[in-house]
């Protein structure tokens, strides 16, 4: 399958101006191929945000995770390597869903879209919940940050990780940082680190934001 990047080398499922609707359309199409077009070599996020929580969780490997916009199980496949299989993927893309089901690394599969919307998810539900790469345009949102925090259970760990330049750059996720300070202010979540992550995506730093949910 062809490449679904641009000839700028920016990811078409990313670029500027693209609705959640669009975005869609081109994963249902992309899905078989997904995996071989984003390598590690391309998009290290997958590995860098399992290396993360793992290093949290450390040997409680039982704890149940919610990989959140799971896409093909990339994340996944990063955290059972690392020991972890009491995994859930929440995707909005029945296609991508797919291929992550077919890598036999989660318990559950759950389609829905994470927004400000209320998931089919009970409340305090999961140990951690990680996120690699969906906050980008035509996919997460700063909205969906409480839902995240109702399905993790207090204690529990929340692990994103964003293209540092959108912080700096994009509207929606300029007021992503400043959210995650007004639900620290409203005692939902306490930050416990905001780290760089080297070369996280087309050679573009990402950070590694991670919250204790309270």
């Amino acid at each position: 399958m062809a490449s679904q990047q641009d000839e700028s080398g920016v990811w078409s499922v990313q670029r500027p101006g693209i609705t959640t609707e669009e975005s869609q359309g081109i994963y249902s199409t992309w899905a078989p191929g997904y995996d071989k077009d984003l390598t590690k070599e391309i998009y290290k996020g997958p590995e860098q945000i399992a290396e993360a929580l793992a290093g949290i969780l450390g040997d409680r490997k039982d704890a149940r995770i919610l990989d959140a916009a799971a896409g093909t199980g990339l994340v996944g496949e990063e955290l059972r390597k690392l020991g972890f299989s009491n995994l859930d993927a929440l995707d909005a893309n029945k296609e991508m869903l797919k291929v992550a089901e077919g890598k036999n690394v989660y318990k559950n599969l759950i389609q829905d879209l994470l927004g400000p919307k209320r998931l089919q998810i009970a409340d305090d539900t999961y140990d951690a919940l990680c996120c690699s790469g969906s906050f980008s345009h035509g996919h997460l949102k700063c909205d969906c940050l409480e839902e995240m925090i109702r399905v993790v259970k207090p204690g529990g760990i929340i692990c994103l990780i964003v293209k540092e330049v959108f912080l700096q750059s994009e509207e929606e996720y300029k007021k992503l940082e400043p959210r995650m300070s007004e639900l620290q202010d409203q005692g939902l979540w306490e930050n416990m680190s905001r780290v760089v992550a080297k070369d996280y995506a087309d050679d573009y730093n990402g950070i590694i934001f991670t919250y204790k949910v309270l």
